[in-house]
């Protein structure tokens, strides 16, 4: 089961509410504290390659893509 799978079975049984309760208690993923699927690009989101310095939580593809648009200069 993939991430976006379980909240799609959420909504079909949403109206059962026991059934919903025991569903997330066995099926949804736990949340992460460390590791790579801690953070989420804010404009993709793309799991890895994530920028956060500065605040800026995207990943480096659309860095390159927003980096002129935001104030970065390119050098080389």
């Amino acid at each position: 089961m993939t991430a976006s799978d379980w909240r799609k079975v959420l909504k079909q049984i949403d109206t059962k509410t026991v059934k919903a309760q025991r569903f997330l208690k066995h099926n949804k993923p736990k949340e992460r504290t460390t590791g790579i699927a801690k953070k989420k690009c804010e404009r993709c989101g793309r799991f890895g390659a994530h920028i956060k310095s500065y605040g800026l939580n995207v990943c480096r593809h659309c860095f390159r893509e927003i980096a002129e648009e935001i104030g970065f200069k390119k050098y080389s």
